[in-house]
């Protein structure tokens, strides 16, 4: 299942780069630096070699679809306004902004009426969230997710980036996809990611960062950003396996760790370069036991920063 707005992908075009285009792309890249390195492996999109074993990694328990967290502990930080505060720091991404979309909501479960109302996306209507998806231990994609834009809002303020999260565990459910597209739009966004999980059949492993695809209709109109957010989602995509030592899916995207879509309103409604990471499949037992590795959401972090500064910097 996909947990990303709940609707299937449509058919997958052939694929456009090998996976050691991305490497390769990553290592020729403008700024392309920094970050821990590892072997090579990435998450819902794409797989290769078989990824290291965290030492802090969990294996996940018995089968249970339950997505209420069991799993890890869940963030202590304390929740923020959506509109982070300014960076203090003067850094290489000094005067830019990025907007970091945490997928879902942990309390989203306990909304269903409320997430599944329909809002428009510019060419259909859709619910206003979901869910998202969990490991069979328990530990839902929403922690996951909240866990990761923490760690790399961190290390974008570091480098003197202003980082605006569309929402930080400060409201109970949402917001809904059409909002999440506002957020990053309002805020004059240089790059916006939105950070996600897959939920999919055991044996899929492996990362893959979606773009938008060229869509027009009603509000949506994505031909401004089509060209810059591929920038973004390719740099992204090369620098999350150095990072992580993750290969590309395995079962979406062709083993480029690339996929392009055109039914996700928060991409749709986007004005400003965006695209949407799937860090792993939660439902595959490797897979999980990266996703609930601090340490290995640390490095997915790193990964994500790093594409982010390349193409910023490039």
């Amino acid at each position: 299942m996909r947990d990303d707005e709940s609707v299937p992908p449509a058919p997958r075009r052939p694929a456009l780069f090998a996976a050691a285009t991305l490497t390769a792309l990553c290592l020729g890249a403008t700024g392309c630096g920094g970050g821990d390195t590892a072997q090579a492996r990435p998450g819902p999109d794409g797989s290769a070699a078989a990824s290291p074993s965290p030492a802090t990694a969990s294996s996940p328990g018995p089968a249970s679809p339950s997505p209420v967290h069991s799993g890890p502990a869940p963030s202590k930080r304390p929740a923020s306004r959506s509109a982070s505060a300014p960076a203090t720091v003067s850094g290489p991404l000094s005067g830019k902004t990025v907007v970091i979309d945490p997928g879902h909501n942990p309390r989203n479960r306990l909304h269903t009426a409320e997430i599944a109302r329909q809002v428009d996306i510019g060419t259909t209507h859709k619910e206003c969230d979901t869910t998202g998806t969990s490991t069979n231990s328990g530990y839902a994609e929403a922690e996951f997710t909240l866990d990761v834009a923490h760690r790399l809002r961190e290390l974008l303020r570091a480098q003197g980036a202003k980082v605006v999260l569309t929402y930080d565990n400060d409201r109970p459910f949402g917001p809904c996809v059409d909002e999440r597209a506002r957020i990053g739009n309002k805020a004059g966004a240089d790059a916006v990611v939105s950070v996600h999980a897959d939920g999919s059949a055991v044996g899929n492993r492996g990362f893959h960062v979606i773009l938008p695809a060229a869509v027009r209709g009603g509000n949506a109109d994505t031909s401004k950003i089509v060209g810059p957010s591929r920038d973004l989602g390719t740099r992204i995509a090369g620098l999350f396996v150095r990072a992580t030592g993750s290969a590309p899916s395995n079962y979406i995207g062709g083993n480029t760790g690339l996929d392009t879509r055109k039914d996700l309103g928060g991409l749709n409604l986007s004005t400003v370069p965006k695209v949407f990471i799937e860090c792993g499949n939660m439902r595959d037992p490797k897979d999980a036991a990266l996703l609930t590795s601090a340490g290995w959401r640390q490095k997915a972090a790193q990964g994500i920063a790093d594409g982010i500064r390349s193409y910023l910097n490039g």
